[in-house]
């Protein structure tokens, strides 16, 4: 007897419908083909231990099991629950009248308990999409997947669930999710506040302007002045996620297995901050079974680089392409997969090694030659990608005492999300550009060209500080963002006057 069972295949953040084709003939073979990998070619004694366990016989006929499309490779461990169904199938131990209604998906510990897979919500969106009535997932899944509209999720701990429904002994309920409702509650909830800062007003306003226009950004200071505090603040005043973004940066964190069980969608910007210690291919993805890396786990939200300087050379020079491209394609021989890595970049430094290098009151005591060589660390075109350089000193003990609190992430949220809107209103005929920082030459041109007195005041500064042409591009784009904040048509020669400010690290002359 030949029947047909449906699973899918995560491959990149999108998932691949794959049909599991069981024939029962006389004689006491099993054949499992269509390009398994060894964890699924294990699926077969973890079968038999849960169907043994839960009361039922392993088929002892002649099986042959195909995995369509056999050029596909098949990975991991999911592919136990519809393996298993698809042999009970075969020896008409279930019915297999539902089998082309639902789509299976989940791996089996050796008593029948289904346990939870990785990418839930893209096989969601893909059953949704080749017309499926229903999904059957394992329990801790059920609320990532049920966030998919127009499809039955039905959640089950245990293979006997499963069983007892395809012979209409059981009925499951479809787990539901109010997606709006749960999406729209959680969106500003928000750890750290900046009303917590004392003074640094500084550099409050450079992440401002970073937040407004999306603009990477790196804070150069001493020990203790408050890098990281400010970092960790950044996402409470970056716009909330619209729903498309929430459901683009739910589907990697679920490939990546990022998300909590029982969770839904990610509400939130995600705030990534790895070690320095970190390898290039956790950084962009891949490895043997390819994985997003923490530049695609933070699209949408925050890349946080503690102690630059630290990194591996390697690690920094592979971000170079993504900055730019926003996104990275990891080729291997067989396949290329492409993950979205739209983030800003927010990194910190010490000045020196001994860190204390332009600081107010402590001596620096590096030679000039060290403070150079610690700095040569971050190359310049990485520099060059970076929109905003600002330098960042200690708070004075007055600011500290003082217990008045500083302005609230909401306040400064709202002046960010209007210029925000302008800059919408501005590319809404610009599919992929959403804000300043992603505007092209041709862009450039048309909406952040500066008057007479500005193009003199750049060009002073160009030759002074011995600025790159793309330095030249980042001023502009970080000067159309101050004058969206002030809700000003024209770039004005103060709005650019400030964004040159922001190229400290550009000056020739900054290390001695």
């Amino acid at each position: 007897m030949l029947i047909k069972v449906f699973g899918a295949a995560v491959q990149g953040i999108d998932a691949t419908l794959i049909t599991i084709e069981v024939n029962s003939s006389r004689g006491c073979m099993f054949y499992l083909v269509g390009l398994p990998d060894s964890a699924v070619k294990e699926s077969h004694q973890r079968i038999i231990s849960a169907l043994q366990v839960n009361g039922y016989k392993m088929p002892t006929s002649n099986l042959v099991v195909n995995m369509a499309p056999a050029d596909i490779r098949k990975e991991g461990s999911a592919y136990d629950l519809p393996l298993a169904i698809g042999l009970l199938g075969a020896s008409e131990t279930i019915s297999p009248e539902k089998f082309p209604h639902y789509l299976l998906m989940g791996e089996l510990s050796l008593d029948g308990t289904i346990q939870p897979i990785k990418g839930a919500l893209p096989i969601a969106i893909k059953a949704r999409e080749d017309g499926f009535e229903g999904l059957i997932i394992p329990q801790q899944n059920a609320r990532e997947a049920a966030v998919v509209n127009q499809l039955k999720v039905y959640g089950v701990s245990n293979i006997k669930e499963v069983i007892e429904f395809f012979n209409n002994e059981r009925e499951l309920e479809p787990t539901i999710v109010n997606t709006r409702e749960e999406f729209y509650a959680q969106q500003n909830n928000f750890e750290f506040d900046f009303a917590d800062v004392k003074g640094q007003e500084n550099v409050k306003r450079a992440l401002e302007v970073a937040a407004s226009g999306g603009h990477n950004l790196i804070m150069v200071g001493a020990p203790g002045s408050g890098k990281s505090m400010m970092a960790k603040r950044l996402p409470s005043v970056l716009p909330p996620l619209s729903l498309s973004e929430s459901l683009e940066t739910t589907k990697i964190h679920s490939v990546a297995g990022k998300l909590s069980r029982n969770s839904s969608l990610i509400t939130q910007r995600p705030f990534r901050s790895p070690h320095h210690t970190i390898s290039q291919v956790a950084m962009v993805g891949g490895g043997s079974f390819p994985q997003p890396g923490e530049i695609s786990l933070a699209h949408n939200g925050v890349l946080f680089l503690d102690e630059l300087p630290e990194f591996s050379r390697s690690v920094l020079e592979v971000l170079r392409q993504p900055l730019e491209d926003r996104c990275i394609t990891i080729s291997r021989v067989k396949s290329s997969i492409n993950y979205p890595a739209s983030l800003m970049l927010i990194a910190s430094m010490n000045p020196c090694p001994c860190g204390y290098y332009n600081h107010p009151t402590k001596a620096c005591v590096c030679s000039p030659g060290q403070v150079q060589k610690y700095l040569n660390k971050i190359s310049g075109p990485l520099l060059d990608r970076i929109d905003i350089q600002i330098e960042i000193v200690p708070v004075p003990f007055d600011k500290i005492s003082d217990h008045r609190q500083g302005e609230a992430s909401a306040v400064i949220r709202q002046r960010v999300l209007k210029a925000r809107q302008i800059q919408e209103k501005r590319y809404a005929d610009y599919p992929g550009i959403h804000c300043n920082a992603q505007m092209n030459s041709q862009l450039l041109t048309t909406y952040a060209r500066p008057d007479e007195k500005g193009l003199q005041l750049l060009r002073t500064a160009m030759d002074r500080f011995n600025l790159s042409a793309r330095a030249y591009d980042r001023i502009l784009k970080v000067a159309r963002t101050i004058a969206d904040l002030e809700g000003c048509e024209q770039i004005l020669s103060n709005h650019l006057a400030e964004a040159i400010g922001y190229r400290n690290l550009d000056r020739e002359n900054w290390a001695g």
